[in-house]
Parts: structure tokens; C-alpha cells; sequence
């Protein structure tokens, strides 16, 4: 739909194709934008709809209130306090989209004709190329792991009560 809107009936962008950032920064990005909407559009849906859950939850809570008494303006309370502590239950799903995120990059990538990894996993694929295939899958899984080994180290970050055995408070 976003190529049939934005690229044939209103000629924003282009359909598919690639140009490397470095050749032509303005279009690359003119390139990736309908592919980055495609990938992050429902990603981010999730995540704000999960991030507003948590924040109306820890709007309410009384360290939001004790805050407030204290005299700290609201952006302080808001970002602070309300929305350091919300960003605990934000992050766990954000972990575990990433393996969608690496999943729908093999779609788009074929869409829009971006030569990638997911362009380079269907053509492996296609062509009965096993190390490859298992290379990608390798990779990727690495990928997802080491996302989710960052998100629960963001844990700690996110909220001081939550910190790593030996780690100085």
C-alpha cells in the first residue's frame, strides 16, 4: 500500500532500488524511507502503546506524587522519574521484537530490491547455497542475542534498583 500511495500515485519516492549512502546521501534516504516506515511503523506502534500503558501506571504511583510534593517541575517527575521507571516494562518487548524486526528485514528487503541480508538469505535459499543459509542464520541469532543481552543490561540503566552482582551501587 505504502508503494502504491506514496511511490506510483504521488511520486514522493521511489519504489525500489538502492543507492549507497556515501554516493548519494538525499537519495539514500529517499530509498529507505518507504522500507524504514514498512519495518518500524508496527514496531513502533507496539512500543508506544506498551510505553503510554507504563507511564499512565507510574503516573499514578506515590513516588510521582512524593515528587510532586517536593516541588520538581513536571518534566522532571515526567522524564525522571515516571518515565525511568515505565521504561522497564517497555524494554522487554522491545528484546523481543527485535527477532521480528531481523524476520521482516527478508521481506522488505525483497520488496523494495535492497541488496541485504535478507536479499542474500532468499537467494541462498533459491539456490541451495547450505553454508550460506547457515551462515545468515548464524549471524542473526548472534544478532538477536547480543539485542537481548543489551536490553536486560539497559535493565540496570533503566532502574538503579536493578543492578549486576559486584556492581558499585
Amino acid at each position: 500500500m505504502l508503494i502504491l500511495v506514496f511511490a506510483i500515485i504521488l511520486r514522493w519516492f521511489p519504489a525500489s532500488g538502492f543507492t549507497p549512502f556515501f554516493s548519494d546521501p538525499v537519495d539514500n534516504l529517499r530509498r529507505m524511507a518507504l522500507p524504514s516506515l514498512v519495518l518500524g511503523g508496527q514496531f513502533a506502534a507496539v512500543l508506544m502503546r506498551q510505553t503510554r500503558s507504563a507511564m499512565l501506571e507510574s503516573l499514578g504511583a506515590d513516588y510521582v506524587r512524593t515528587a510532586r510534593a517536593k516541588g520538581l517541575s513536571e518534566p522532571q517527575v515526567v522524564l525522571g522519574h515516571a518515565l525511568r521507571n515505565s521504561l522497564i516494562t517497555v524494554l522487554t518487548p522491545l528484546g523481543l521484537r527485535l527477532g521480528l524486526l531481523i524476520s521482516g528485514a527478508v521481506v522488505t528487503e525483497q520488496v523494495f530490491v535492497i541488496p541485504g541480508f535478507g536479499k542474500l538469505i532468499v537467494e541462498a535459499v533459491f539456490t541451495r547455497d547450505y553454508p550460506i543459509i547457515q551462515g545468515v542464520a548464524i549471524v542473526s541469532a548472534a544478532a538477536y542475542i547480543v539485542a537481548n543481552l543489551l536490553v536486560d543490561l539497559l535493565y540496570s540503566v533503566a532502574n538503579p534498583r536493578i543492578r549486576l552482582p559486584g556492581a558499585a551501587a
